[in-house]
């Protein structure tokens, strides 16, 4: 069984309005594409946009918190949607997803907890999903006014899985701020999104604490950009050392540094991206199948360990059958 940890379902206004790639995927085509190469679960959550802040602004590329928002509580609208989405309209497919719900830790943060309660007492979900950098909300907003979320994962025993970022110039989401977060609260569980992007500073630790793991979302991308030298990803003086023209070879050699703290994602469907920035155009381009085919060459026993056995022990399942 090969469990996806990272997928992104619905839509993202800031997105498609602001003319970025990509801005939707389907339930139904994601599973599809999906299971035709592989894979037999998958963790989910929504777009990162919500609709708490000014969608006025989005076609500027903008986060505002003023007028021009169509909802007063983040991720109200876009948590209910998934979890409807997966277990009624349709069910077949959902039977297959693990969903995780969206949280922002800076804006109304109480009434958002008060949702997840709502949500809580009518539908099952694995865990609380953060992407900080595109809602410019800094990560360390979850040791004040972000408190609530992991007062619920406690309550809840549920795992974070947020978004990280090395990049100088992201103020909102530096994986070594997640790291601190985690070690302040080891009664919580927290995966670090884009192998904390090659910096094995970061990698380290996240194998030292007993509470945190890391995934490989947008894995074939991430090596592009080492290839290219871009700034999203770890400079050379801290960057895990191996062959990043070769992305399955990285995947066997974190797998081999770090065998029980790296789980597999395939971000779809950030597993590619395109957008216009400061007038050029950027392209990293990858798919689905690559992402697959990365993984798969590495041989069963780091598969079954990196995209099934790691990411259950993460999860904490207390009901394995699901995954029968």
């Amino acid at each position: 069984m090969i469990i996806d940890c990272h997928n992104h379902v619905g839509a993202d206004l800031l997105f498609y309005l602001h003319g970025d790639f990509p801005y939707a995927q389907h339930l139904v085509a994601m599973h599809d594409e999906g299971l035709a190469l592989g894979v037999s679960r998958w963790m989910v959550f929504p777009f990162v946009s919500h609709l708490a802040l000014d969608v006025s602004a989005f076609r500027d590329g903008e986060i505002k918190d003023a007028a021009g928002r169509l909802h007063d509580v983040p991720y109200a609208f876009e948590n209910l949607r998934l979890l409807k989405e997966i277990y009624e309209l349709f069910p077949d497919e959902g039977r297959r997803m693990l969903p995780l719900i969206m949280a922002d830790p800076m804006r109304n943060t109480a009434a958002q907890a008060v949702e997840l309660r709502k949500l809580r007492a009518r539908y099952h979900f694995y865990g609380i999903k953060m992407q900080t950098t595109i809602l410019q909300a800094d990560i360390k907003h979850l040791r004040d006014r972000g408190k609530v979320f992991l007062e619920l994962a406690e309550e809840w025993d549920l795992p974070f899985l947020i978004h990280s970022s090395v990049a100088e110039s992201d103020l909102w989401a530096q994986a070594r701020d997640i790291l601190d977060v985690a070690e302040e609260n080891p009664q919580v569980r927290f995966c670090l999104a884009h192998s904390c992007r090659f910096d094995k500073e970061c990698l380290d630790r996240v194998n030292a604490l007993p509470n945190t793991w890391f995934d490989n979302s947008a894995h074939c991308i991430h090596c592009l950009g080492v290839v290219k030298d871009m700034p999203f990803v770890a400079p050379k003086s801290r960057r895990f050392d191996t062959d990043y023209t070769n992305p399955a070879r990285v995947i066997a050699d974190l797998a081999a540094a770090y065998p029980r703290k790296f789980m597999w994602g395939s971000d779809s469907p950030f597993y590619s991206y395109a957008a216009e920035i400061n007038g050029q155009v950027v392209r990293l381009i990858s798919t689905y199948k690559a992402e697959v085919d990365a993984l798969t060459a590495a041989g069963d026993e780091v598969v079954k360990r990196i995209a099934f056995q790691n990411t259950v022990d993460y999860l904490k399942l207390k009901d394995e059958s699901i995954l029968s």
